[in-house]
């Protein structure tokens, strides 16, 4: 199987070339892509040997083609968005990693979906942004949508394999949640909160932005949006409980209320590995459970002054079409914002809310990638409007 990995340098990429490389006889690396670290994506492309590498920068693809030609790899070093999308629907690849972060990482997977292909979805934002667009792709195209987020694979793991099947079974859904590294906080001292603070997830290694997201349990409000457009769910089919152990990666809730819950180590190979070998299972290379060395396993609600921003899923969800992709844009934005010290932490709520509230979606914009795109830059102008009012 021949493979392609958008977001090659994050930690969904690095992680699936772990796997990868315990399966060699049976993966190939087709292309590898990244957006900044060009020091990462060289040693990969020296140790992989990629058919084709890409990167956004036209300045940094030039060092790596350099780079690669002193050491005499063949890796053919492309540039820019659209060679992202021709990579990822190349006639040569069987399957495709979308780990590329936020709404960039939408054009290559829809890519992917039209040319039909495995495509393992790591990039929340792509059904966030795209929605009905997205899925209407990978109908027409023929391809196999495989979740690779811990709690979207388990929701998947614990399905029927006929798709058919899926409505009849499901009551609804229960996506578990950590709750992040302010889980016990007090609320009312959040504003005080550092970069490094959010960044520091008791349970995975993640990169800054989606820490930040789970910090803010904002990466919950996608994932409830994801749900809502992979399992074909209603917005009130679709439930979240923190979980702190993370063992429990989430629930199916039967019609005859019985309940399927997929179990492991907090380890992101795990789905990957199933991605990659659906409908069959390799090896992940992740620690095995061991029950004799588990705590108990406790669940909570997740609190509404902590964190606010989970209930704009369902309200967006509610909304116009096209609402979920503004509060992508924005809380892209407003992360950002954040991590370079403009806003305080709690402030990321308030550029979300000031940013659905102001934004204006037509639905005609949902119907088109250039559309979506338009009203994602809309968005991000709003977004950065509201984070200029405020301070840090």
């Amino acid at each position: 199987m021949r493979v392609c990995i958008l977001g090659a340098t994050g930690s969904i990429g690095g992680n699936t070339l772990d796997v990868l490389s315990r399966h060699a006889d049976h993966y190939e690396v087709f292309a590898l892509t990244g957006a900044r670290r060009l020091d990462v994506l060289l040693a990969q492309c020296l140790k992989w040997r990629p058919r084709f590498a890409v990167m956004p920068d036209a300045a940094l693809a030039a060092q790596l083609r350099e780079a690669l030609a002193r050491d005499g790899v063949r890796t053919e070093v492309l540039c820019g968005e659209q060679a992202l999308c021709e990579v990822a629907s190349h006639p040569d690849v069987d399957a495709v990693m979308g780990a590329i972060v936020g709404a960039a990482g939408l054009a290559p997977c829809l890519a992917a979906a039209r040319a039909g292909k495995r495509l393992m979805l790591a990039n929340k934002e792509a059904l966030v942004v795209g929605g009905a667009l997205f899925m209407r792709a990978v109908a027409q195209g023929g391809a196999q949508l495989l979740p690779i987020d811990s709690e979207h694979s388990a929701i998947f793991q614990c399905l029927p394999l006929d798709r058919g099947l899926w409505a009849d079974h499901i009551d609804h859904i229960v996506l578990t949640a950590s709750g992040g590294p302010f889980r016990q906080r007090d609320p009312h001292t959040l504003a005080s909160v550092t970069p490094d603070q959010a960044c520091a997830h008791p349970n995975w290694v993640m990169g800054r932005k989606i820490s930040v997201d789970s910090a803010t349990m904002m990466n919950k409000a996608l994932e409830v949006i994801e749900a809502r457009w992979l399992f074909d769910l209603r917005p009130e089919q679709i439930k979240v409980v923190l979980h702190p152990q993370s063992i429990i990666h989430s629930m199916v809730v039967c019609r005859d209320h019985s309940v399927l819950a997929q179990m492991g180590t907090p380890d992101m190979r795990v789905p990957i590995a199933y991605g990659l070998s659906w409908p069959q299972r390799i090896d992940s290379g992740a620690e095995t459970l061991d029950f004799l060395k588990l705590s108990a396993l406790t669940f909570e609600e997740a609190d509404a002054v902590r964190y606010p921003g989970l209930q704009l899923a369902w309200q967006t969800l509610r909304g116009p079409e096209g609402s979920t992709a503004v509060l992508n844009a924005a809380n892209e934005v407003a992360v950002d914002a954040f991590l370079n010290e403009r806003i305080r932490f709690d402030q990321i709520h308030s550029v979300n809310v000031q940013t659905l509230d102001e934004c204006k979606v037509e639905s005609a914009c949902c119907d088109s990638l250039e559309g979506l795109l338009a009203l994602d830059v809309q968005a991000r102008a709003l977004a950065q409007a509201a984070v200029s009012r405020l301070r840090p």
